[in-house]
């Protein structure tokens, strides 16, 4: 697994200043008043930073944004970084702050030089999460400028205050959304994913993984299909962090189509590299379960993902097919490439038949027309419930990860009527997105509160974002552990 750099906090030392060999970082507010350490840099520099401080050029830096001072007069640093950063600004501006400096970082080390801020984890987790890099299939002589990120101390007056347990918990679960995500298919198959599941264990999560003779025996049928083309065996892998006592544990549901060709409505052949990612959602719901036991979260939470390969093949589900849910419902399968909503709908009903739970949240990369509802910038949010709904938009808001609310309503249902089944599995190209959690919806229980994420177009992006590089953003990790820490710790 990639392993996050935590930054160290440390008190302020002065005299450590001069004779610092890699990137010394000054966090100045846009009055551009010197801090003591600032005051010690400029004096060191002969007046390089005041000459800095008033010209244009950090004027027009906005908060959070950063601009080099390169190999600084009277110094050891290769550059000191003037990061603008107001004391008291909000949260997304100090992880802005902290990825600024991540991205300029290299394999240099790097003290940053702080007043007393209203947000110090939040700069950390910024230079954590922004120093990502996936690089497990580069040699060494192709990784270029990609050096892995030295060691951060942030000196500051009261250092002692910062979790960084709590820091490393959230970093790590990111890392392992990320890491799950960019791996390619033939790595990641069903059976190195659940092996990589059942290692939660050394963390305390209780991991179960149910095989197909199992998963038939339930009568997961319609998750059984999607698999019958691939050579990699469909599995169920439960992940249980207990942490609560008896209360009614949530409920994570993740789709983990490791790779998606489509199935015999086999996608167009470019752009299918991508597919690696079609288990983002199970990627994600095995990061906020890595995060929870790393904090030994007081909550009850359940993890159930599906792993199977969609792939086309004599034995593959064709369209036309008619196959039976866990639930009972039958399935007209319309199209073999909107597989993960069955999937999703045979472990939904698990989760719900199993555990009982207090609330349950799928995710997935379900449809491409979330994304032209959207675009990447946010995740489709579809919900039976309006305070669960509402809990989960403010944690998203809070973390910096966009989700829009969509609709849902029995007018879509009609676009579900199959003539010979009792739904089908698509309802054409009109509202592609609500029609597929119509779909999901026909699978909750009553008195389950539940949402659904379509996170096909935040789970892994073309270009960099504010704390990711391209590729996996691990998107949710942060926003669902967020919610469970309001709404289910106890």
């Amino acid at each position: 697994m990639t392993q996050p750099t935590i930054p160290e906090f440390a008190e302020t030392d002065l005299d450590a200043i001069a004779g610092f060999a890699g990137r010394v970082v000054l966090l100045i507010g846009a009055d551009a008043k010197m801090t003591q350490p600032a005051r010690r840099v400029n004096r060191l520099t002969r007046n390089a930073l005041t000459r800095f401080l008033q010209s244009e050029a950090f004027g027009k830096l906005k908060q959070g944004e950063a601009a080099d001072l390169a190999y600084p007069a009277g110094m050891q640093a290769r550059a000191v970084q003037v990061v603008k950063l107001d004391r008291r600004a909000d949260v997304a501006a100090f992880r802005k702050a902290g990825a600024a400096i991540a991205r300029a970082q290299g394999g240099a080390d790097v003290l940053v030089l702080a007043p007393k801020l209203k947000h110090p984890a939040d700069l950390a987790l910024g230079i954590a999460l922004r120093g990502y890099a996936f690089r497990d299939h580069k040699s060494a002589a192709d990784n270029g400028d990609q050096k892995a990120p030295g060691a951060v101390t942030i000196m500051l007056p009261a250092p002692g205050e910062v979790d960084t347990g709590a820091l490393r918990a959230l970093a790590e679960g990111v890392f392992f959304t990320r890491d799950l995500v960019n791996e390619p298919a033939n790595v990641l198959t069903t059976t190195e994913f659940a092996k990589r599941l059942k290692d939660l264990e050394k963390l305390g999560v209780k991991v179960t993984v149910l095989e197909e003779p199992e998963l038939a025996k339930l009568g997961m049928r319609t998750l059984l299909a999607v698999g019958e083309g691939s050579e990699s065996p469909s599995r169920v892998v439960v992940m249980e962090w207990i942490g609560a006592g008896k209360e009614q544990p949530l409920a994570l549901v993740g789709k983990g189509v490791v790779f998606d060709t489509g199935g015999i409505s086999i996608k167009p052949a470019g752009g299918m590299e991508d597919m690696t990612m079609d288990m983002g959602g199970a990627g994600v719901v095995a990061g906020v379960i890595k995060t929870l036991a790393l904090r030994k979260a007081k909550a009850n939470v359940v993890g159930v993902v599906g792993l199977v390969e969609n792939m086309p093949d004599g034995r593959a589900q064709r369209p036309g097919d008619v196959v039976r849910s866990m639930k009972g419902d039958t399935v007209e399968v319309i199209n073999t490439d909107a597989e993960g909503r069955l999937v999703l709908c045979d472990i939904m009903w698990y989760a719900q038949e199993k555990f009982s739970p207090a609330g349950m949240i799928d995710l997935a990369t379900l449809t491409g027309a979330i994304i032209i509802g959207l675009g990447h910038e946010n995740a489709g949010v579809f919900s039976n419930d309006d305070a669960l709904a509402g809990d989960f938009l403010k944690a998203a808001g809070a973390e910096g990860e966009g989700a829009w609310r969509m609709p849902l309503g029995d007018a879509y249902d009609k676009l579900l009527k199959s003539d010979i089944a009792d739904m089908k599995n698509v309802g054409g190209r009109p509202a592609g997105s609500i029609t597929a959690a119509q779909f999901l919806k026909r699978f909750v229980k009553e008195d389950t509160p539940w949402i659904h994420l379509d996170i096909a177009g935040v789970a892994q992006v073309k270009s960099d974002t504010t704390l990711a590089p391209k590729g996996a953003t691990g998107w949710g990790v942060l926003a669902l552990n967020r919610l469970i820490a309001e709404r289910f710790e106890t």
